[in-house]
């Protein structure tokens, strides 16, 4: 049995954060769970998928992030309990329905999990989400540690459904990705379904309903003031004239610095947990019994902005420090950082900071690469070949952004998911031709509609789906593209070409990943045609093909000859299973995965068997 559906309560297991959510939300009796799995949010649904099985709940993977909530919102109308997982730019996606359900408010509770990105460590930007926590009018929990990653997650689900108030459970990279130990609580039954009741002058927001429940949604969340005030979450510690105020991840560097400090000079602390409503009450006491407050928050400087308001209306004499010295709004947070502004509050000099272990030598660099035997290097390789620098290339967001690095050189611009067909649509208006890649699972997450849109509105552009099999970039999750074989009997196979088609595009054509000559051959066709034009490049994810699919390549490469011809392939393919040593060019057959692109692009290189001297 899975250890996360341990029923007994009192164990205490090693967790990852994202692990220990989806505890969470067994111990708080989930119905429902939806998502869209991105980067650091994956592991939350994907353990939800391992456990489908035990019939405790219902889960699914939507096809963006929009569908996510919507069909939780949905659920969470008819009276289930629901999560709804996505990274932070997902919410940017599911904003629309989102503003508009904390207005009707979900009588059986909904959850959305806000996994943000400080430092853009796999993402395109690290917007902080707390601002939609406020925007929305949603009550925020902020866990820093494994275990309140599952205590929070329970407890935010529990109050989606005491008040019908939609919460946001608002994580960070460093906090998802974590490990601790986590206490278990007892795992009841689900929790029950409460009968919906037909009610359209609160659920149908028509302008008349909507400015009423505009006030209904303020004054519930001002209800749930008294609920931050009283929350275990929000805890107080220490003593003295000199404060910190810390949320977020903050709070566990602020433990961290700490340690370095003598006890009779440690400050006096407020930790918030629940950031969203403020407790003003307690926050307000605070304040009044310290002369200084050092604010500790990733990000935007919310919290630090709502305390110089309060101080200024209480009359406070305080002064507040936050977005200063080295805390900015760029970025992460580290212990160092902390440990600097701390000592600056403290008056303490270098040497009684110093941190109690030496920080390591830094590290060799590793850049991101597309992995060996990928077909979308030989795809980028086949465009380059085609297309040079007289076409602009437009990108999205999977594994194939990597395309952008020499020699491929394959993403000249990118804005978000699904933007690459309408995006390079409109820039083809005014510009040189473009050649749109988008993958498959981001095809259905949100170009589809960019796809109808170059259509309906007769643009020119050449869109190179490449269809891989998988969600490969955050750990191979299902799509609707994905073989029927794989997805089981829950969920239905989609054909790419067949949609495409429906979309009203006449020019489609399939060729296979690493078929180079099928891929010059289409790419040549097109190059001069004008109108919407689609090459779906269909090859399995290499990982996916090896990992799920069982599949393997006879051969390996080698090559041949150590010429000009071979080491312009390396060049210009630039695979990492390729290797140069002085004037030697080589393929290392423990990298090679025999996908023979290279075979296909130089005559210097051969195929032998597996396992061939």
């Amino acid at each position: 049995m899975n250890h996360l559906l341990i029923e007994s309560a009192g164990g205490k297991h090693l967790l990852l954060g994202n692990e220990a959510v989806v505890r969470g939300a067994l111990e708080a009796g989930v119905n429902f769970v939806s998502c869209y799995p991105g980067t650091p949010s994956s592991e939350v649904p994907d353990g939800f998928r391992s456990l489908a099985a035990s019939g405790r709940f219902v889960f699914e993977y939507s096809v963006n992030e929009k569908v996510a909530l919507e069909c939780a919102a949905g659920a969470a109308l008819s009276g289930a309990l629901c999560l709804v997982t996505m990274k932070h730019v997902g919410v940017n996606v599911a904003a629309d329905p989102l503003l508009t359900m904390t207005y009707t408010g979900l009588p059986g509770g909904l959850v959305l999990l806000s996994a943000d990105d400080p430092g853009c460590h796999s993402s395109q930007n690290e917007q902080d989400n707390r601002l939609y926590a406020r925007f929305a009018g949603m009550p925020c929990f902020e866990p820093a540690s494994a275990q309140e990653c599952k205590d929070m997650t329970k407890a935010a689900l529990l109050s989606a459904r005491e008040s019908g108030q939609p919460v946001m459970l608002r994580t960070t990279t460093r906090v998802n990705h974590l490990r601790g130990p986590v206490l278990f609580g007892s795992l009841p039954d689900p929790a029950p379904v409460i009968p919906f009741v037909r009610d359209p002058g609160r659920f149908v927001p028509v302008p008349a309903v909507a400015r009423a429940r505009h006030r209904a949604a303020a004054a519930n969340l001002e209800r749930l003031r008294d609920t931050a005030e009283a929350s275990p979450f929000n805890r107080v510690s220490g003593e003295g004239d000199i404060g910190v105020i810390a949320s977020g991840i903050s709070r566990a560097y602020l433990h961290d610095a700490l340690l370095a400090v003598a006890p009779e000079r440690k400050p006096r602390v407020f930790e918030l947990g629940m950031s969203l409503p403020l407790p003003v009450k307690a926050l307000g006491d605070f304040m009044r019994r310290v002369k200084v407050v050092l604010v500790l928050e990733e990000g935007e400087p919310l919290v630090e902005r709502a305390l110089q308001a309060l101080a200024h209306t209480l009359s406070l004499p305080v002064e507040i420090r936050g977005k200063q010295g080295p805390l900015e709004i760029f970025g992460e947070y580290s212990v160092p950082q902390v440990r600097s502004a701390l000592q600056s509050l403290l008056g303490l000099g270098e040497e009684a900071a110093a941190p109690a272990v030496p920080a390591p030598a830094a590290l060799p660099g590793r850049p991101p690469n597309l992995c060996p035997g990928c077909a979308h290097r030989s795809a980028f390789f086949a465009a380059r070949k085609v297309f040079g620098d007289e076409v602009v290339y437009s990108s999205d967001i999977g594994c194939y952004t990597l395309g952008l690095l020499p020699p491929l050189r394959a993403a000249d611009f990118l804005f978000c998911m699904g933007s690459s067909i309408s995006a390079g649509s409109g820039f083809a208006r005014f510009g040189k031709p473009v050649v749109a890649f988008i993958g498959d699972s981001t095809f259905f997450h949100s170009g589809l509609t960019g796809l109808v849109n170059a259509v309906f509105n007769k643009h020119t552009v050449l869109v190179v789906i490449l269809d891989n099999g998988t969600t490969a970039m955050t750990g191979h999750q299902p799509n609707p593209g994905m073989d029927q074989d794989v997805l089981g009997a829950n969920c239905t196979h989609l054909d790419i070409e067949s949609v495409v088609r429906g979309c009203g595009v006449t020019r489609v054509a399939r060729a296979g990943g690493y078929n180079q000559k099928r891929l010059l051959t289409l790419m040549r066709e097109m190059q001069d045609e004008t109108g919407v034009r689609v090459i779906i490049v269909e090859e399995p994810c290499v990982l996916y093909a090896r990992r799920v699919l069982k599949k393997r390549h006879g051969q390996k490469a080698y090559a041949a000859r150590q010429d000009a011809a071979a080491a312009e392939c390396l060049e210009n393919l630039a695979c990492p299973a390729f290797y140069r040593t002085g004037d030697t060019c080589g393929v290392n057959p423990d990298l090679c995965t025999g996908c023979m692109v290279c075979v296909q692009a130089s005559p210097s290189f051969k195929a032998r068997k597996e396992g061939e001297l």
